[in-house]
């Protein structure tokens, strides 16, 4: 007889708990995706260079407009808080410290894969989508393009575009911030 699998499913506040309690430490590369606690890819030389190169031009392009949040969790929902590797929020002058940031807060995400393509186009673009997150870009180091995804429905982005090489990209928030694929992957 086959034993059925049983899943728990963790809330924000239990994942929260999990890390006061010392289940979860810092340095524990894990975020909450729809109640699973998951195992975050580690971030390699060339990735955290890309992500430092967009920090650099969202920081220098955009100055005290927004803010600019690297590698850090958003919340989604009570099953859902994932760490993007980069966010631009809406800017607050308490920077967050009495709220977590949530999705009426983000004006883009980006996300960075070299090793975690597939699951960032199968469970993170979905999941953002989900939550309504406006726009998301991600960067695919090995393809050398980024992939746009605009209009979020319950089943997906409505928009997706690959840009490449020198073509003109700009976050929906901001088109007076002009990038190119180039400019970003270096």
């Amino acid at each position: 007889m086959a034993i059925p699998t049983i899943k728990h499913r963790f809330t924000v506040a239990d994942y929260h708990r999990m890390a006061e309690a010392g289940i979860l430490g810092e340095d524990d590369r894990v975020e909450l995706i729809e109640g699973e606690i998951v195992d975050m890819t580690p971030i390699g030389r060339r990735h955290q260079a890309r992500v430092d190169r967009l920090n650099d031009l969202f920081t220098e392009g955009l100055g005290k407009k927004v803010i600019v949040r690297v590698q850090g969790a958003i919340r989604l929902s009570e099953l859902s808080e994932p760490q993007p590797d980069l966010v631009l929020l809406r800017r607050r002058a308490d920077f967050y410290v009495d709220a977590d940031a949530g999705p009426a807060d983000v004006l883009l995400i980006v996300e960075v894969a070299d090793t975690s393509l597939p699951h960032d186009q199968d469970v993170k673009v979905p999941l953002y989508a989900r939550a309504g997150i406006p726009e998301v870009w991600l960067v695919d180091l090995n393809g050398e393009g980024v992939a746009v995804y605009r209009e979020p429905r319950p089943g997906g982005y409505r928009e997706v575009l690959t840009v490449r090489g020198s073509d003109r990209l700009s976050p929906q928030a901001f088109p007076e911030l002009v990038l190119t694929p180039r400019q970003i992957l270096g």
